[in-house]
């Protein structure tokens, strides 16, 4: 009997615990296999490299949005607040007219991206309202406040020193890959050794808990949502950089691709769970399918199929695993 129970339930058990701690990198392993041996140029260093500076923009916006979900929140307005910053930041940086040394400009727009994020915080703290209302209003704001500014046309001619931060590579390596980088460790950093990422984890765990254990829970709130602010406004600047334009159109959809980079890492959208490595992964997978079914020649329609249902049953796995967990 208990060779039995060995043999099935612990046996089943620690494959289960396998697959719910290393799932994510065996699908990440496998999408990088299967694409390879469908296009042998999927593995192309070359083609590796493009692969990595184009989830560079998504995946700075999901080191904010982790956070923003770990609390129980939401932040629809990051693609909005990107085209916002874009706009602003290179009417400074005008090649024919420049108003600011670069990188002055870069730092208002990376403030005015925190500040946006701040009056989200507020409002969901002081004001009481639900974040995926708030931060729905701020994304309408700020894509209007953008085609306001520019009167809905693009602003190009850019400062070339300003646009190395985009387009420029050191080492052969592409600048906003460094960039990712370091946000990466940055993000990992404050959610794991920083008195901050304890309270973020233990807001989105139990918010009435966490008030009662005394815990600064709207000081908290707000952080994030003006860290998910700061980081839409960094890929905005970089953005600029690299298209040598500002548009207010820019970064439409953005917040949808980092939600689903986030969902796929296997932050929980209840909150409480979340981990920064997981997220890069997320959007590494968003990444790998669209870079591999472009090769394929696979329809943009069909695409954008693949990538709802992928999101579907991130959501499908992460309910079942929360209710297992209550069980």
């Amino acid at each position: 009997m208990i060779k039995e129970q060995y043999n099935g339930t612990t046996v089943y058990g620690r494959i289960k615990g396998i697959i719910s701690k290393y799932g994510i990198y065996i699908a990440f392993l496998l999408m990088l296999i299967l694409f390879s041996v469908l296009n042998p140029k999927f593995l192309n260093p070359k083609n590796i490299i493009n692969i990595v500076r184009q989830i560079t923009f998504n995946s700075i916006l999901a080191m904010g949005m982790t956070m923003v979900i770990i609390t129980g929140g939401i932040d629809l307005s990051v693609g909005s607040v990107l085209a916002l910053v874009a706009v602003v930041t290179a009417s400074l940086v005008r090649a024919d007219s420049q108003l600011l040394p670069f990188p002055v400009a870069i730092l208002i727009g990376l403030l005015l991206g925190c500040l946006c994020g701040f009056i989200n915080g507020f409002i969901v703290t002081k004001g009481k309202l639900a974040p995926f209302i708030t931060t729905l209003v701020m994304m309408t704001i700020a894509r209007g406040a953008a085609q306001l500014f520019t009167k809905g046309r693009p602003i190009s001619g850019l400062n070339s020193s300003f646009l190395f931060v985009g387009a420029g590579s050191w080492l052969i390596i592409p600048v906003p890959i460094y960039i990712l980088a370091f946000i990466v460790v940055i993000s990992y950093f404050i959610l794991n050794n920083t008195r901050t990422g304890r309270y973020i984890y233990a807001v989105g765990g139990n918010e009435q808990a966490a008030k009662a254990s005394g815990l600064k829970v709207d000081r908290t709130k707000i952080f994030v949502y003006a860290f998910s602010g700061t980081m839409a406004a960094l890929v905005g600047i970089i953005l600029t950089a690299r298209l040598n334009s500002a548009a207010p159109v820019l970064g439409s959809g953005y917040e949808l691709d980092a939600i689903a980079a986030t969902v796929i890492g296997g932050t929980s959208m209840e909150g409480g769970r979340g981990k920064i490595n997981r997220s890069l992964i997320g959007g590494l997978i968003i990444g790998t399918i669209s870079n591999g079914l472009d090769i394929l020649n696979v329809s943009a329609y069909w695409q954008q199929i693949i990538k709802g249902l992928i999101i579907l049953t991130a959501v499908f796995i992460d309910k079942i695993s929360a209710e297992n967990k209550q069980g």
